[in-house]
């Protein structure tokens, strides 16, 4: 998850350097842009193990994990206002766990869609986003092996996870046994594209 801290008089350079929903950008363009950032702003992420996911997956908590987690930079940034993507279906449920959860250290806007809507938002969006990749590409160097983008849609990702599961069943500790890709694997989905079952 990732954050971007900006100063109000700054906001208006968030365009110039083309801040934007990380999901519209090509990843150099995202790396670009993420440069640009750390130069106008404070960036910080925070990385969730896969086991920490599993865990509230499994008790249908998920949205709760990731109030935590936005609190936990909400208290690091320590910004007067946070706006925040929200996870929950009731946004305004959403932003209030995160105030809470941060002890109120600052006026917390949840909306949908924030990261397409704010370009600030959408520039947090984008530091989750480099970050992310580059933490692909440091597993793929640590595993010694291709795994592709992490995303369900690239058949090298899926081609790894069967691989591993392959290898004698159990899921490996880099992969997150809720994922829907892992259930589809065991189940032999044949499907070119797993993209609709993960967000």
């Amino acid at each position: 998850m990732g954050a971007f801290l900006v100063s109000r008089d700054r906001l208006d350079a968030l365009a110039r350097v083309g801040a934007a929903d990380s999901k519209t950008l090509s990843p150099r363009r995202r790396e670009e842009v993420y440069a640009a950032l750390r130069d106008l702003g404070q960036c910080a992420v925070v990385a969730i193990p896969p086991a920490e996911i599993d865990r509230f997956v499994r008790h249908r908590g998920l949205n709760r994990l990731e109030a935590r987690e936005f609190a936990r930079l909400v208290r690091e940034l320590s910004p007067d206002v946070a706006l925040i993507d929200a996870c929950d279906a009731n946004a305004s449920r959403f932003g209030r766990a995160v105030c809470a959860l941060s002890g109120g250290r600052a006026r917390v806007i949840a909306r949908h869609y924030a990261d397409r809507d704010e370009r600030v938002v959408g520039a947090a969006s984008i530091v989750a986003k480099v970050e992310r990749d580059r933490a692909i590409v440091r597993l793929a160097e640590l595993l010694g092996e291709e795994i592709g983008s992490g995303y369900p849609s690239d058949p090298r990702t899926r081609d790894a996870v069967r691989r591993h599961l392959a290898k004698d069943g159990s899921v490996p500790s880099w992969i997150r046994r809720s994922w829907q890709t892992v259930q589809r694997v065991k189940l032999g989905w044949p499907g070119p594209s797993l993209e609709a079952f993960d967000r």
